[in-house]
């Protein structure tokens, strides 16, 4: 299995990374940084929590920092051309990508006063440009070292790449965070993230199966900007006041990908 990676400002360059779980023994519980740059290409959510490596012992600040336009722009070209995605460096992307990453984790710091020095570790997935877990490929842009040097903390990173070279669908933080968050509540119980793709979590007891259902808000989000110029379709304003199709609707669901058994995965253009 190929490992994440951690790259730490005092680190001459990379190395195994230290997992919540070892790290989480300990007496006191882990601060621990996490950054989100989905599908919808709109931005980046930063969090801040503890956490004893099993439990979610408290939660911290929270904000979400808008790309740039010209970043924005620059990110839905290159997730837009496959063989580019694939094959190009992208090193000015990468490096523009990062140090947006980088403003986000001193904004959360200067808004909630919390010191570099007192958070563990940042979580760093980077933005996922290209999706093929049947080839056992996934790429996500974002530079680890560079973060680390930019902030002064820790960052745990490669993470979905690791897990799609092991066998898995290149999310394997989510089903634990929810299963951590829903640990008291009555179960079954399924949880429902409808972000760029969406995706299921299924919760009952010791199983458990996490996979994509089907294309989210990024396909909407391309339609509204492509025909009106906005961001996204406000309210849902757009789409109340049409009806929905069913042939169009019906090619849809006759995909192959619902007959699929899980767990599968997306590309963020699989249905475009």
């Amino acid at each position: 299995m190929r490992p994440p990676w951690v790259a730490g400002p005092g680190l001459p360059g990379l190395g195994p990374a230290m997992t919540m779980g070892e790290k989480g023994k300990k007496d006191t519980p882990m601060r621990a940084i996490g950054l989100m740059s989905g599908t919808s290409m709109d931005g980046i959510d930063v969090a801040l929590l503890e956490t004893d490596g099993e439990r979610v012992q408290a939660f911290g600040p929270r904000t979400t920092l808008p790309y740039a336009p010209g970043l924005r722009a620059a990110l839905g070209d290159l997730v837009g051309d496959a063989q580019r995605a694939e094959h190009d460096p992208a090193a000015d992307l990468v490096a523009a990508l990062t140090d947006a990453h980088a403003d986000a984790v001193r904004g959360l710091l200067a808004e909630s006063g919390v010191a570099a020095a007192d958070v563990d570790v940042i979580g760093f997935h980077g933005h996922t440009v290209l999706h093929r877990p049947e080839r056992r490929l996934t790429r996500q842009i974002g530079d680890g070292a560079r973060l680390a040097a930019a902030t002064g903390i820790d960052v745990v990173c490669d993470l979905r790449a690791a897990d799609v070279a092991a066998g898995g669908q290149g999310a394997p933080l989510a089903p634990l965070f929810h299963r951590a968050l829903a640990a008291d509540l009555m179960q079954p119980l399924a949880v429902l993230n409808l972000g760029g793709v969406g995706n299921v979590n299924w919760l009952d007891g010791a199983r458990g199966v996490a996979f994509d259902t089907g294309p989210g808000n990024a396909l909407i989000d391309d339609w509204v900007r492509r025909h009106t110029g906005e961001a996204c379709d406000r309210d849902g304003r757009h789409a109340a006041a049409g009806t929905a199709q069913a042939e169009p609707l019906q090619r849809l669901l006759d995909h192959d990908y619902f007959g699929r058994p899980a767990p599968k995965s997306l590309d963020r253009n699989d249905f475009s």
